[in-house]
């Protein structure tokens, strides 16, 4: 069950290892941060702390890790701490590092599950914003073959498959249902390779201070003796992971899928990098972080697109953050004015409302008997309410407030509004809200563009215009 409120973590909490290609030691620290904060990685050890966040649009590398910069500031093998915050739902933390890539710890997500565990969850008070998917997404990858499909879902699962060339991984399989198994399912599992890769590795720069023992090796070849002596001569580490045709299997994995685990955990952390928690089902087809990061950019742009083009996703069968009798606390418009019953979605720059119409409206007696129809003019009229009740959460004292239309611009009507339809109202800040004093009175100036839907049909829209005056004697 995926959390509907954001949550951060509730005490600091510290750590320290060895990046597994830069071979750097690392100190980072993980702190709780406020609401719609984000995740984001600070670079401590740098002229003014510079800050990036896990977004898919930071991604600048791939090999062998997921690398994020900004303005030239780079943090380099991300997913694995990526995995495990999201994991535990996690949607507002820090982490600062003294160095430019997160530290190994274990080779897999489980010592970063762990750590996060002992900082403890603090929920905060404010709804998480999903990306949720309407229809089918489809992506191939053409660098690589990798494909992935998402499907619409109300919770967060995630399926992959290998198809390598090479033994024993043409053909594996894993599956995460549920993010409360991710622990026994999938942290465990560690990075792997191929024993004849690491030594171009060493040579490209990459697993410089890698602990070999954190690493599952597989080799198909023959004889390995020599290979290993050279890999075990880079490292400094006798080797203990190896596994080739000749030896059990199974002593050695954690998993006999263990390599497809490891697959399904970076594709987790490179996900994340959408930026909010997904609600859809994903199918990835030889993943890795290249097509991963390439998938999640192209996943990122179609919800976005969708979002704008369609209906405000919320769960309208969820308790509402304001009822009726809240609701009208807030606003000045009673009976048969009041044309808000419900706001199920408040942030600092959307309001989502409800409006249940009926054929015991009032208006309905008058506008069109024998058909009746909703005046536009009422939808728009409910539409300011919503916003107004947006542009007012940001004042100390709203009830003090009024709020007056100054202009109606853009105002389209798409379909008739009828008895018995449930109207979702959405307004957005266009602009920030600004405040004057004139002749000693407050007043602020808000544009919105607002929107009607019936399920997800368009009905109505408007851009708004209004001004919010204190009321005269307060």
């Amino acid at each position: 069950m995926q959390h509907k409120q954001q949550h951060t973590i509730r005490d600091t909490i510290s750590f320290k290892g060895i990046g597994i290609h830069t071979g750097i030691h690392v100190h980072g620290t993980l702190l709780p941060m406020p609401v719609d904060s984000g995740i984001q990685f600070q670079r401590m050890d740098l002229p003014n702390t510079p800050i990036i966040e896990a977004l898919v649009g930071n991604v600048i590398a791939t090999e062998r890790g997921t690398v994020l910069a900004k303005e030239g500031v780079k943090v380099a093998t991300v997913e694995h701490l990526l995995a495990a915050i999201v994991a535990w739902q996690i949607d507002n933390i820090c982490i600062q590092l003294d160095g430019p890539e997160v530290p190994d710890l274990d080779g897999s997500a489980l010592a970063f599950f762990d750590l996060l565990l002992q900082g403890g969850l603090l929920e905060q008070e404010a709804p998480r914003k999903f990306f949720q998917l309407k229809e089918k997404f489809v992506y191939d990858d053409h660098e690589t073959g990798s494909r992935f499909e998402v499907y619409p879902a109300t919770n967060y699962r995630l399926h992959c498959t290998l198809a390598y060339e090479r033994w024993p991984l043409e053909n594996q399989y894993a599956t995460l249902d549920n993010l409360g198994n991710f622990k026994q399912e999938i942290a465990p599992a560690r990075t792997f390779c191929y024993l004849d890769e690491i030594e171009a590795m060493y040579q490209n720069g990459l697993v410089q201070g890698a602990n070999p023992n954190h690493v599952v090796i597989f080799s198909d070849l023959s004889c390995n003796k020599e290979l290993l002596q050279k890999v075990e001569s880079l490292s400094g580490k006798k080797i203990c992971t190896l596994v080739e045709p000749s030896n059990p299997i199974s002593p050695k994995l954690r998993y006999v899928n263990e390599p497809a685990r490891h697959k399904l955990l970076d594709l987790i952390g490179d996900v994340s990098l959408l930026g909010r928690p997904l609600q859809g089902q994903i199918f990835a087809h030889k993943p890795g972080h290249g097509p991963n990061t390439r998938f999640a950019a192209a996943l990122r742009k179609f919800l976005i697109r969708q979002e704008a083009k369609g209906a405000p996703i919320c769960d309208l069968s969820a308790a509402p953050l304001f009822d009726i009798q809240q609701i009208t606390k807030m606003l000045p418009h009673r009976y048969p004015f009041q044309l808000v019953d419900k706001v199920m979605h408040l942030d600092d720059r959307s309001i989502i409302g409800l409006k249940n119409v009926t054929i015991n409206e009032p208006f309905f007696q008058g506008h069109f008997p024998g058909t009746p129809i909703m005046p536009g003019v009422l939808q728009v009229e409910a539409l300011a309410q919503v916003g107004g009740i947006l542009v007012l959460h940001k004042v100390a004292d709203p009830e003090n407030y009024l709020t007056y239309f100054l202009s109606i611009d853009s105002c389209k009507f798409r379909r008739m509004v009828v008895p018995g339809d449930s109207l979702i109202l959405h307004c957005q800040l266009l602009t920030d809200i600004k405040f004057s004093i004139t002749d000693k009175q407050s007043i602020g100036i808000a544009q919105v563009k607002g929107r009607v839907f019936v399920g997800e049909n368009l009905a109505c829209e408007a851009v708004l215009l209004a001004q919010i005056v204190k009321q005269n004697g307060i």
